[in-house]
């Protein structure tokens, strides 16, 4: 069996321009990453320049232009089995409780209703919402629709885990302690995870390692970072030590001008 538990290789996203059709555009250009089996390796670059575009690659819910997914070793052909996807919104369905929400995916493996029932409400109380199964999400709070949403995909356990940018909605405190709840969620079974988000100091507390894409078009990965912080860790004590802040400058050192031409482009669009 392969050490990469996800390997994107030589990965290449084009599509047909909505303003014109006849023009392409290149999201993603020759771009490989790899992630090993119980690493939380984390993307971050400027706005728009393809980052859930390679999630979504990586899930098996878009096929690249060019390039080869491969997890575990086996090449992807079709949605990834073995991955859990959790999105930037939320994706319960409002019509369903908490604990249906949950079991959902249970019920679509074939898993008998009581079983399935039983481990959502174990996974319920994992994320500290025991007693809340019957709610609605429309009766639940950001961060408890989170913990929620975080339960909906681990109860499949599956052996990789996808997130983008899952908690960028939430208050800062609110948030803080959802990064805090996957860190002590994650070092239990050790999963792979490929964690999206805009948020560098998010990146750098949680990560084992943190990839940095340039700006687009044709987004590829300009810098590579180990973060060498201890484990276990508070997402926020961390960010004071000597060491955060060390890691910090480096990897904003790289980032720094992608996100001014980002930014320089979303304002060219807008006008």
């Amino acid at each position: 069996m392969s050490d990469y538990a996800l390997e994107l290789l030589s990965i290449s996203c084009t599509f047909h321009s909505k303003d014109d059709p006849g023009q392409r555009y290149t999201a993603v250009a020759d771009t490989t990453l790899r992630i090993k089996a119980g690493e939380f390796v984390s993307v971050v670059g400027p706005t728009g320049c393809g980052k859930s575009t390679l999630l979504n690659v990586g899930a098996g819910l878009l096929e690249p232009s060019s390039g080869t997914v491969k997890v575990f070793g086996q090449t992807l052909s079709g949605v990834n089995a073995r991955a859990g996807y959790m999105f930037q919104t939320e994706a319960l369905m409002p019509w369903r409780s908490a604990i249906d929400n949950v079991m959902v995916g249970l019920q679509y493996r074939g898993v008998p209703d009581a079983e399935a029932r039983k481990q959502a409400e174990a996974w319920l109380a994992r994320v500290g919402l025991s007693g809340f199964g019957d709610r609605y999400p429309h009766q639940l709070s950001g961060g408890m629709r989170k913990r929620v949403a975080l339960a909906q995909t681990l109860v499949l356990d599956p052996d990789v885990i996808l997130m983008d940018e899952p908690f960028s909605a939430l208050d800062i405190q609110t948030r803080q302690l959802m990064e805090n709840e996957v860190l002590e969620l994650w070092s239990a079974k050790k999963k792979a995870v490929l964690f999206i988000t805009h948020d560098l100091d998010e990146a750098i507390a949680m990560s084992d390692r943190v990839v940095v894409l340039s700006a687009g078009p044709a987004t590829h990965p300009i810098g590579e970072f180990a973060i060498d912080l201890a484990r276990p860790r508070d997402v926020a004590e961390v960010r004071t030590q000597p060491r955060f802040v060390e890691l910090h400058t480096q990897i904003w050192e790289v980032l720094r001008d992608e996100v001014l031409k980002g930014y320089a482009q979303q304002l060219k669009k807008a006008a």
